[in-house]
């Protein structure tokens, strides 16, 4: 398998909190890759130093020949929306769009033509089982609703990473069993890499790898299928 994404020596404070400390990870296309690890261990700041959200104070990261560490901010937001998906604990989605606007969100930003964008929402929509939703506002939905809506915004634009951090923290046990094949069955399809921030070992089970995080400092294998 070809390595997509890489971070080496990643460090990352906040004011006197070393939230990162050098840790090291990467994961190759197809791969499902769990991070697991304590509380303040610094499981979202690499997530989100990985996904470009936030730049590491040292280390890098690379996708492909790309340096994430060294893009400016709007080509940092533009790879997002073109090439990484994130779907978060609680959907994130925004709450005064309807479920079809929500899900075609990357599109648009990314100036596709408003009707064609809709209809390449409208299919996520119907491949998660969201059929009959689409004019519905995130309030009106159930929280496994939410979460499959947010799936597939982090799908429709076809990114060669999705980032997922506690993609299940709302959800009960079933519902999260569900979400996870759903999400873990789409991104295989597609040949992208997915990267799970858990602290649940149910969810990790469904990752061919599992790092573990300890203080930021080091990430460690624990396991492969």
């Amino acid at each position: 398998m070809t390595t997509v994404l890489t971070g080496r020596e990643l460090r990352k404070s906040f004011g006197r909190t070393q939230a990162l400390r050098g840790a090291n990870v990467s994961v190759s296309g197809g791969e499902i890759l769990a991070v697991m690890g304590p509380s303040g261990s610094g499981k979202s700041t690499l997530l989100h130093c990985l996904g470009g959200v936030l730049r590491p104070d040292s280390g890098e990261v690379a996708f492909g020949e790309v340096r994430l560490d060294r893009l400016a901010d709007r080509e940092r937001s533009r790879l997002r929306r073109t090439s990484f998906g994130f779907v978060f604990q609680f959907g994130q989605l925004v709450p005064e769009l309807p479920v079809l606007e929500n899900i075609a969100l990357p599109l648009l930003l990314e100036g596709r033509a408003r009707r064609a964008a809709l209809a390449e929402a409208a299919e996520w929509a119907a491949r998660l089982g969201l059929d009959g939703l689409w004019d519905r506002l995130p309030a009106e939905l159930s929280g496994g609703q939410v979460q499959l809506a947010a799936i597939a915004r982090a799908l429709v634009a076809r990114p060669r990473v999705v980032f997922a951090d506690e993609p299940t923290g709302a959800l009960d046990s079933v519902a999260a069993d569900e979400v996870m094949e759903l999400l873990v069955d789409t991104v295989r399809d597609h040949d992208a890499a997915m990267i799970i921030v858990t602290h649940e070992p149910r969810v990790a089970a469904f990752a061919d790898r599992t790092l573990i995080v300890r203080d930021g400092l080091d990430v460690q294998p624990v396991g492969a299928r």
